[in-house]
């Protein structure tokens, strides 16, 4: 009998055990770098002994999967991507609002009126071009939407699909807002003629240009600046007649299993560490902390006036559209 009672005692002890490890821990989606997302988590676990478990996906497919999920989400919290996805996100009902006391910090157009997402950093919209494949190529980098067009880029270029990519899917917004609808559109079937290949996630082209796949990409500055930094030859332009740019936001997920605890890591995002994490990786976060050489604040290029509300809830029915008119010809 005594060996019965503490054989039970051993089980009760692993099970609470085992309950602990599990309320310690917190399912995340993450749009963010790779690298940057795993350094991010890993320090927030070091801090708190937190674990953090992690799913990278783009923009596109974090919106979708959440979708999918709704009726029983498997994550907690959406970390990064860009912020017209988590408009949509809002809009669809797959989030809840939160106020988190380092929200105070965000200026009031880097954050949604009712709470339910808020961002920590921007970066604006940029072409990045392989300065050897120009050379032998014998071109040179666009510095405009309307070189993007032009007879000699065909072929040449690389660009997210805007279905699974929030930067490509801001590209597209661009346009319509810049252009208005129906010439936007008329100027993507230009361009589609000169892409290459579509990519799944908005920082390949980048990539792809860094070591030569492709000579020119279309992506965010901060991802591009990195790559320079690492040595690649690169070289950075930004469209003359205005671009858009990226507002990397969070939000929690609606019936997420440890929202107390994603209300702790929401908290801790905004924080001073965590944007002197986010400014490593040469992007610009709305905390003032220093920057890395070479990033590139919105302030200092020339941007639309974008309308990000706007953009999320056009962008089932402009994804949709570009896929029939534009896509569907490639």
């Amino acid at each position: 009998m005594k060996k019965f009672s503490v054989v039970m005692l051993l089980c009760l002890m692993i099970g609470l055990f085992n309950l602990t490890v599990l309320a310690d821990s917190i399912s995340v989606y993450t749009s963010l770098d790779e690298q940057l997302a795993r350094v991010v988590f890993n320090e927030y676990t070091a801090e708190t002994g937190v674990k953090i478990e992690w799913v990278r996906l783009s923009t596109g497919e974090a919106v979708s999967r959440m979708m999918a999920e709704k009726n029983n989400p498997q994550a907690s919290i959406w970390v990064g991507g860009v912020g017209l996805g988590h408009i949509q996100a809002k809009d669809s009902g797959l989030t809840i609002p939160y106020v988190a006391e380092n929200a105070q910090y965000v200026p009031d157009n880097f954050k949604d009126e009712d709470n339910y997402w808020i961002g920590i950093y921007a970066g604006p919209l940029c072409f990045v071009s392989n300065t050897q494949r120009l050379e032998e190529l014998g071109l040179a980098a666009p510095t405009s939407w309307a070189d993007l067009i032009k007879p000699e880029y065909e072929g040449y270029i690389q660009v997210a699909n805007p279905g699974t990519s929030g930067t490509s899917y801001n590209v597209l917004a661009t346009m319509v807002q810049l252009m208005g609808e129906e010439e936007g559109f008329e100027y993507m079937k230009k361009l589609d003629k000169n892409i290459v290949q579509y990519t799944r996630s908005g920082s390949k082209p980048g990539k792809n240009a860094a070591i030569g796949e492709v000579p020119i990409g279309i992506g965010y500055a901060h991802d591009q600046v990195k790559l320079k930094a690492q040595g690649y030859p690169l070289v950075i332009t930004f469209p003359e007649e205005g671009g858009g740019y990226e507002v990397a936001s969070i939000s929690l997920i609606k019936n997420g299993k440890e929202t107390e605890l994603a209300k702790e890591l929401y908290n801790w995002l905004l924080s001073k560490k965590a944007a002197e994490i986010y400014a490593s990786f040469y992007v610009v976060p709305f905390r003032d902390v220093k920057l890395m050489d070479g990033a590139v604040p919105i302030s200092e290029v020339n941007t639309i006036d974008q309308d990000d509300v706007w953009a999320g809830n056009n962008k089932e029915r402009l994804v949709e559209k570009w896929n029939e008119e534009v896509y569907s010809q490639h």
